[in-house]
């Protein structure tokens, strides 16, 4: 027996190997997920342009990457299913290097520019066709090195699941890295080329890791087996949990981005930041000694479901901090507590590629939910608070305390919900009050969902109510005044509000005004005639004397391009005899203005209007040089700019098409970035002098508010009287801010400056 034990103990690996052993996998498992999610807002941003710069750019490219990653995974797990250790190496590589061969980083010729409908589809297939088969074999490198690292026979092998934790490190860098670092300083080009160099420094570690499994002992390899070998199997029903478990943070990943993007900016720093959260979470729970204690986030998940309820209850997206921290930090508690639930069920190292499928299915799962079925489904952004209710079910199996009183808690909510609810359909007494504090009412019946949980330890299904029915009360008893009515469409959710008393139809996106129009005088009469201009586009705001001053010095009939249509106010700027052409990319959008039960301006002042649909960028682009004697930029729905309207290249287009003597004018208007510098910087660069106007109307009750605006122009007299106006300041470009290009814009320091300015 002794001779047949020893040749065994001299064929487990030395000291110094198992070393090189943890560092090297460790090394390819970092780089990888490095790769994996800096590919993510690279290639997204390349995106961008070709879809107007909306936010649901960047959900598609999710549900496209969830996707990819549960391929790469189930393909891994059926690799690993081959009893030979030579084939899974050969194949990888093989398959790596295939990959690499399509690099570097491009968008198919055959995706040149997208049709006028199906934008989602045709952006999956985009993503499939461009970067399907890097990103495929990237996916399937996490659960294949595990799996091969518990072949090699390492001690820490019988348990792999810290190296994950090193994958989400590598994901989780990766990503702040991208817009405090790579975006600053490099171009998008400068960046593929880094990440084509990356990816071959990738093949040689992998390559690395497979010569160390070859190069281990057989018999080291049937230790580990051994060592699992009576590990029971998960059930059917563990795996549906894991699948839901993964399935409700990887949808609210795609809900919350959407949310706080909409009201800031379609680009990489607002991108990255939930999902870094996100990534977080799994490095923290996949610890062998997890710096937040699981039993924490569980205890802090209802406070943080509460959190959201208040928060969509209250609104507070005019304060940045609020809207990019209050939901983020409830995202992460939830997330967390998800996400611990999965540590603490994980299997045995020998269920381990089937567990990393289970994951991966549920991200999918989630990611379409948010992603594809909601936007066509909902005519708003229903899936934030369907999710945030779903949360609650994920949460273990509890004793309740208390169990005599909390027997009658059904009974109890629902007495509350007949009591909430149905007086929204009767007038006076009852009702009247839940109007009038429908914002307390809706977040009180949330926070009271956390004290469910924390003081009688109550059970899933019972937070779920609770929650479910303080979410049905927001929509019951919107934060909106008045009547509200939603469209939704790909480039995201508008709401047109008619204020009490119908005074005024408003149109809203995300929490940013983006056109009124006044239906109703003062005195309750109803508006006769041509509507006026107003909001942004009143006769004394930037945009109207832009119009009238280029009109005057032309001293004949305008010929304008109006790239956005809104609630179609510009329509009623038009002078008889002019010819005014409008740019819009959502068809939506145009449907919602032209209604006369909506907005009057295009009915009545230009019925005929027919818009070019389609991004402006490649529809713009199209026009007859020098034909246009004002071109009008006003593309930027709610606070969401898209930056390919806002670059070097965009402004060049802009005036090419200009008459000898035309003007550019941008609406700049944002809560969160100073744009004004970077017009005014790729105005520069293309010899066009700029100024700025930024006046106070002070008369945000009529619904005319103050605007930023730059006009640019070649020459002082092309703006006519703007130039000698005191309203309007010549700025000259800022030497510090760099221009954005098509290969380059700052996201980071546009925020910093408005921030910096106090503005």
């Amino acid at each position: 027996m002794d001779s047949i034990v020893q040749p065994a103990a001299t064929e487990q690996p030395s000291s110094s190997r198992n070393r090189l052993l943890l560092t090297v996998y460790t090394a390819a498992i970092f780089v990888s997920a490095l790769l994996l999610f800096s590919v993510q807002p690279l290639f997204t941003k390349m995106v961008l342009p070709r879809l107007g710069g909306s936010p649901a750019v960047w959900s598609v490219a999710m549900v496209f990457f969830q996707s990819l990653l549960l391929a790469g995974y189930a393909y891994a797990h059926l690799l690993m299913q081959v009893k030979n250790r030579i084939v899974p190496v050969a194949v990888h590589l093989v398959l790596l290097i295939a990959a690499f061969a399509t690099l570097p980083l491009g968008i198919a010729s055959a995706y040149g520019e997208p049709p006028a409908s199906g934008y989602a589809f045709w952006l999956l297939g985009l993503f499939v066709v461009s970067i399907g088969l890097p990103f495929f074999a990237l996916a399937a490198n996490n659960p294949l090195l595990q799996a091969w690292f518990v072949r090699t026979g390492h001690p820490a092998g019988h348990d792999p699941y810290f190296l994950y934790a090193s994958s989400n490190i590598g994901s989780f860098l990766a990503l702040l890295s991208y817009p405090f670092l790579l975006e600053p300083i490099f171009t998008l080009h400068t960046q593929n080329r880094f990440w084509t160099a990356s990816y071959g420094l990738l093949i040689l570690l992998i390559g690395a890791c497979g010569v160390l499994l070859l190069r281990s002992p057989k018999l080291a390899e049937a230790v580990a087996r051994a060592e699992d070998a009576h590990a029971p199997a998960p059930g059917f029903v563990t795996r549906l949990r894991w699948i839901f478990l993964a399935a409700v943070p990887s949808g609210l990943l795609i809900a919350v981005t959407a949310h706080i993007s909409t009201d800031v900016a379609a680009a990489p720093l607002l991108w990255v930041l939930p999902l870094s959260l996100y990534l977080l979470t799994w490095v923290v729970v996949f610890q062998s000694r997890p710096l937040l204690p699981h039993k924490w986030m569980l205890m802090l998940q209802p406070v943080a479901i509460a959190g959201v309820v208040v928060l969509l209850a209250f609104g507070g997206e005019q304060n940045l901090l609020l809207t990019l921290g209050g939901h983020q930090l409830c995202f992460f508690v939830i997330a967390m507590a998800c996400h611990g639930e999965l540590a603490r069920t994980r299997p045995a190292a020998k269920y381990l590629t089937g567990f990393y499928v289970a994951l991966s299915f549920g991200g999918m799962v989630g990611g379409l939910f948010a992603g594809l079925l909601a936007p066509f489904t909902f005519s708003w952004i229903a899936e934030y608070p369907i999710l945030i209710a779903f949360a609650a079910l994920c949460r273990p199996l509890a004793n309740e305390r208390l169990a005599g009183i909390v027997k009658w808690y059904w009974l109890a909510l629902a007495a509350l919900a007949v009591a909430l609810v149905v007086p929204s359909t009767t007038t006076g007494g009852l009702s009247t009050w839940f109007e009038d504090h429908r914002v307390w009412v809706a977040g009180s019946v949330g926070v009271l969902a956390a004290l469910l949980a924390l003081a009688l330890n109550a059970g899933r299904w019972k937070i779920f109510a609770t929650v479910a029915l303080a979410l049905a009360l927001i929509r019951v008893y919107p934060a909106d005044e008045g009547r509200v009515t939603t469209v939704r469409s790909f480039f995201g959710v508008h709401k047109i509000v008619v204020t009490p008393g119908g005074y005024f139809h408003v149109l809203m996106h995300g929490t940013t005004i983006h056109g009124a129009e006044r239906f109703r005088n003062n005195d309750g009469t109803p508006v006769a005639g041509r509507p006026e201009p107003i909001t942004y586009y009143h006769k004394d705001g930037g945009i109207g004397q832009a119009v009238s001053a280029i009109r005057e010095r032309k001293g004949a009939a305008l010929k304008v391009a109006a790239i956005g249509v809104g609630s179609g106010t510009l329509a009623c700027a038009a002078a008889p005899g002019e010819d005014w052409k409008f740019f819009e990319i959502d068809q939506s959008m145009v449907d919602a203005a032209r209604d006369p039960k909506n907005f009057r301006y295009i009915s009545n002042c230009m019925p005929d209007m027919m818009p070019v649909i389609g991004d402006a960028r490649l529809t713009f682009a199209k026009e007859t040089d020098g034909a246009y004697d004002l071109i009008i930029v006003d593309a930027y729905s709610s606070d969401a700019i898209p930056i390919h309207l806002a670059t070097e290249e965009a402004m060049k287009i802009y005036k090419d098409k200009l008459a000898p003597h035309g003007a550019v004018v941008m609406h700049v208007s944002n809560r969160h970035l100073d744009l004004e510098t970077v017009v005014v910087g790729i105005a520069d660069a293309n010899d066009l002098k700029s100024w700025v106007f930024n006046e106070d109307s002070g008369r945000d009750g009529d619904y005319i508010f103050s605007t930023d605006v730059v006009i640019s122009a070649r020459e002082d007299a092309d703006i006519g009287r703007l130039a000698a106006s005191k309203s309007w300041e010549q700025i000259e470009a800022d030497d510090r801010v760099r221009v954005w290009t098509d290969d380059y814009s700052n996201i980071l320091g546009a925020l910093y400056r408005r921030l910096r300015d106090g503005e």
